[in-house]
């Protein structure tokens, strides 16, 4: 009787010590610092083209300033 009591405690704890081991691995991570994290996240959104080069804001500013003017001068004509 003794024999199978210690079975059935060994076999319970095997369950026990696996099932452990899983719920630990559902909360592994991939990356091991933030900064490994942050650098993935970047090239992520640089391939899906989130960060594109710098717009020419001083370009279309000039464009709009010289239809203001025109349509200013047209208007006093």
């Amino acid at each position: 009787m003794f024999s199978s009591r210690a079975h059935d405690i060994h076999k319970d704890l095997s369950a026990l010590e696996a099932a452990a081991a899983s719920a630990r691995s559902g909360f592994a991570c991939i990356f091991s610092t933030s900064d490994e994290y942050e650098r993935a996240l970047i090239a992520h959104r640089r391939a899906e083209g989130r960060y594109d080069g710098p717009r020419d804001w001083q370009g279309l500013m000039l464009a709009g300033c010289i239809l203001m003017l025109t349509g200013a001068l047209l208007v006093m004509l």
